[in-house]
């Protein structure tokens, strides 16, 4: 089995450095052009896919559908597990104005954000789901950076964790008990230039 894990697109609300959380933020237009040039990557690699599922949450749904139209693949029924953490009090807030609110330490204080341990148990539980159905199966999964982030940390606890980029891909194939990163938090894709017609 393998499985494309990607995070969504640009939001104004990422570009703000504002914490999105459950709120549902679209896609902005350079969150759409991101989309669109991983959909081409995807398009041009070796990788063959079959289904596409996201994140209900629009700015993931967005970027599912433009990946799927692109690579002509099904799209599944949004997952309610692949929701984003839920941040509480904190959403919306950029991080000056969490640190001036709850403190520097505001991560840890208790702000009515998801726990950790909850948000790992869920997207373990969605990733056992998908070897379960699809044992044989390659499927790309556009979520969010925090459950993606919590996801890694439970499934490789020595690799150094790093930040999850918009539209950043992460391919893992299993082998025996184990998922293989084939790929890992790359964002190559969003580095290339459209061609430029030199004929003016």
């Amino acid at each position: 089995m393998r499985i494309g894990l990607i995070r969504h697109g640009l939001t104004d609300w990422n570009a703000a450095g504002r914490i999105q959380g459950r709120s549902d933020i679209p896609l902005n237009d350079e969150g759409r052009r991101q989309a669109a040039k991983l959909a081409e990557r995807l398009a041009e690699e070796d990788y063959e896919w079959d289904f596409v599922v996201s994140s209900g949450l629009l700015r993931a749904q967005e970027t599912a559908e433009i990946i799927a139209a692109k690579l002509d693949l099904p799209l599944l029924e949004a997952d309610p597990r692949l929701t984003e953490r839920g941040f509480g009090q904190v959403e919306g807030m950029t991080l000056a104005e969490r640190e001036e609110r709850f403190g520097a330490d505001w991560n840890a204080a208790d702000v009515g954000q998801e726990k950790l341990e909850a948000l790992e148990e869920r997207a373990l539980a969605f990733i056992a789901d998908l070897e379960i159905k699809y044992p044989d199966g390659s499927v790309l999964v556009v979520t969010h950076g925090g459950l993606l982030a919590q996801l890694y940390r439970a499934m490789y606890k020595d690799r150094q964790s790093e930040r999850i980029g918009n539209l950043a891909l992460t391919v893992l194939e299993k082998r025996g008990d184990l998922w293989e990163p084939l790929v890992f938090n790359c964002t190559r894709h969003l580095l290339v230039e459209p061609a430029v017609d030199e004929r003016g």
